[in-house]
């Protein structure tokens, strides 16, 4: 996040508070405490695709598979844009205990299954399998994946999947984060209800609940750990900005 009136940026390998262990992030795939990157990280979003691909054949709607199809499609892209992008950011140092941040991988990971898993008890339609759905729900989709690519764009090496402090951090207030403290989250959450509409079963809104859940978890955490690097200036934007939707909340 980025302000006018910051410091220059300086190298951190001249920083004499500088760790070695802050690494630059490289394409990675995590799922609870387990973390991959490099190759393995790739096979591992493989494999996450191919789970994708089973899960929808396994579902079988009766109408718009292909409509399940390009939802997939569209998470699959967004998961291999964020690790491709994840390699520009700066070094970090988490401000947020390692069990919290496993508990919110956890439920996010259990959200996105649970878009395409059709399990016993959670199989009711509660939209009408039609196509105006489907394409309401695809287009919001797509929607709220370009608001995180704008958002990402406007945080560059600011970036983090984390919460965390990060070298010669700026507070952003360009483009989405004029409006929105947290438009990466707002995508996030559109991009479920997105896959929901187009599923229109109860498991899918199972998955929409259990991200709202994580979210409305973390902000409170990230919002705590900027004040404290930013402080008044963040208190500032706080009161000018809403968190996720304009005029509601």
């Amino acid at each position: 996040m980025t302000d006018p009136t910051s410091p220059p940026t300086r190298d951190p390998t001249h920083d004499p508070t500088h760790d070695p262990t802050h690494h630059r992030p490289t394409t990675t795939v995590q799922i609870g405490t387990l973390r991959l990157t490099g190759g393995a990280a790739l096979l591992a979003l493989l494999a996450i695709v191919g789970l994708m691909v089973a899960l929808i054949v396994r579902t079988r709607p009766a109408f718009g598979a292909s409509c399940l199809w390009v939802s997939a499609a569209l998470w699959i892209a967004f998961l291999v844009y964020w690790s491709r992008a994840a390699r520009t950011a700066s070094a970090a140092r988490s401000t947020e205990p390692a069990a919290s941040r496993a508990l919110h991988q956890n439920l996010l990971n259990l959200s996105l299954l649970l878009l395409f898993l059709r399990l016993p008890g959670l199989r009711t339609r509660w939209l009408p399998d039609t196509a105006a759905w489907a394409a309401v729900g695809l287009a919001l989709q797509a929607g709220m994946f370009a608001l995180a690519a704008w958002a990402r764009r406007h945080l560059g090496r600011h970036w983090s999947g984390i919460i965390a402090a990060k070298v010669d951090h700026e507070l952003v207030r360009t483009g989405p984060y004029r409006v929105l403290r947290h438009p990466i989250y707002t995508a996030m959450l559109g991009m479920t209800a997105g896959t929901a509409l187009v599923a229109g079963r109860t498991h899918a809104l199972a998955g929409l609940a259990i991200m709202i859940v994580a979210y409305a978890r973390k902000i409170p955490i990230e919002e705590a750990s900027l004040r404290a690097t930013f402080g008044d200036a963040y208190d500032d934007y706080r009161r000018r900005s809403w968190a996720l939707v304009p005029g509601i909340f």
